[in-house]
């Protein structure tokens, strides 16, 4: 999630288990340090911008990582605040847990989260959650916020910290049964229309649980299709697209394209723009503007010059994509504006000539 999510959460966590100890405020300010502290990764990260992508969210959120630092934070606390030296339980309990929820939140995106590294360092994901949610933040911003301003423990302060924890919890489990439920009404609407691809994932749309991504991968195709919740088969539109996968020859001996493919599950795809050879991590920012895209290299003559990989840019239209997502969740089915050239209806999938995004075969 993002930082602010991760710092209020700790926070939260920090004055629901030492608030009466040490005061909201200051309870506030060290559980929001505590769940910042595995995301300073960013700052050991590699020069290689995949690299730096891939391994974000690695040794820094092990739980077990997080279980070793413990006692050195712990007693570190104790030393700073007098009021916890007598309760080296509690400052350990609150330092491991302010950690390791940073880590199980992380984990409940798409974005891989290494939570049992070294012991088992494959990424752990979810994908019920957008990085940024204000429907999960907002509570937890308000109860951080209203702590910062006061010194003292109330009854009434502690019954709104309770809700608001148990409330974002549950928006947490809510966001888990709509995933589950929107791919098995995927799995159906492309089963009725003889659509069975290898992998199938359903993830939520920028910054709420109900309009939802289900992403398909069937050999060279991928495909989105955009639901809602609460809609039935007519609120859901298909966009279908070549992932060019032919195009790794182009580019054959270079480990790049396999480490994307590796880290995204093999949802990855290559694409040629003015000659750029990129690739990207299909499940992470809308069509065509992944948030993971990278480019590679120089495509001419059938061959790919490696270039030094550059991160691009993965902004679109902003407001054109809050405006559609609102309309769908609102009822009123629409199309993606970005993605209009690759809409497709059901069935037409089977007989679809998808162009490939350069005639360069390699």
């Amino acid at each position: 999630m993002d930082s602010l999510t991760q710092a209020t959460l700790g926070a939260c966590v920090g004055i629901t288990l030492m608030g009466r100890k040490i005061g909201p405020r200051r309870a506030a300010l060290t559980g929001a340090v505590l769940g910042t502290l595995p995301d300073l990764d960013v700052f050991l990260a590699p020069d290689d911008p995949i690299d730096a992508f891939i391994k974000h969210r690695g040794w820094s959120h092990s739980l077990l990582v997080h279980a070793a630092l413990t006692p050195l934070i712990g007693e570190g606390l104790r030393h700073i605040f007098a009021l916890l030296k007598d309760n080296r339980i509690l400052t350990y309990v609150v330092t491991y847990l302010c950690l390791s929820t940073h880590a199980l939140l992380d984990a409940i995106t798409v974005y891989g989260t290494q939570l049992f590294w070294p012991v088992w360092p494959e990424p752990l994901s979810v994908g019920s959650i957008f990085i940024i949610d204000p429907l999960y933040t907002l509570p937890l911003l308000v109860l951080t916020l209203w702590a910062s301003l006061t010194t003292t423990w109330t009854t009434h302060y502690q019954k709104t910290l309770y809700t608001a924890l148990i409330a974002s919890t549950f928006y947490l489990g809510w966001s888990m049964a709509a995933q589950k439920w929107v791919t098995n009404q995927a799995q159906i609407l492309l089963a009725d229309h003889g659509i069975k691809p290898e992998k199938l994932l359903a993830i939520p749309t920028p910054f709420n649980t109900f309009h939802w991504r289900v992403i398909g991968i069937d050999g060279e195709r991928s495909f989105n299709l955009y639901t809602t919740v609460f809609g039935g088969p007519e609120a859901a539109s298909l966009y279908v697209y070549n992932r060019n996968l032919s195009m790794e020859s182009c580019i054959n001996g270079d480990s790049r394209v396999s480490r994307i493919a590796k880290f995204s599950d093999g949802f990855y795809r290559i694409m040629v723009n003015d000659g750029e050879f990129t690739v990207a991590d299909i499940r992470m920012g809308l069509t065509p503007y992944y948030a993971f895209r990278f480019a590679l290299g120089r495509l001419e003559d059938g061959a790919v010059t490696p270039t030094q990989t550059r991160r691009l840019d993965g902004l679109g239209d902003v407001h054109t994509d809050l405006e559609w997502i609102f309309k769908n969740i609102r009822g009123i089915p629409t199309g993606r504006l970005a993605e209009a050239s690759a809409r497709l209806d059901f069935d037409q999938y089977a007989n679809a000539t998808l162009i490939p995004s350069s005639s360069v075969r390699c």
